[in-house]
């Protein structure tokens, strides 16, 4: 299976600005309404949350995820694939 940040999101989720818990909560909110199989770019700003939070709620959830962070950018792009 290729990478998930190689594949085309279904959606994107911009949570940037945002601070914890905003970025979890909104995540999950758009998980819990996403159809199976969708690929969830979310863009976010928060160490916390990119780092610690939401990779969390995914391995708990059983979610294939992928976190890629953009030096460059100061910003996280994490891709969450939705069984």
């Amino acid at each position: 299976m290729p990478d998930l940040k190689s594949q085309t999101p279904t959606q994107v989720l911009d949570v940037l600005g945002r601070v914890c818990p905003y970025p979890l909560v909104l995540t999950k909110k758009t998980l819990e309404k996403a159809p199976g199989g969708t690929l969830l770019k979310v863009l976010c700003d928060a160490p916390a949350s990119a780092e610690d939070t939401i990779p969390k709620y995914c391995e708990k959830q059983g979610f294939e995820f992928e976190s890629n962070k953009l030096e460059d950018k100061g910003l996280w792009e994490i891709f969450i694939k939705k069984p």
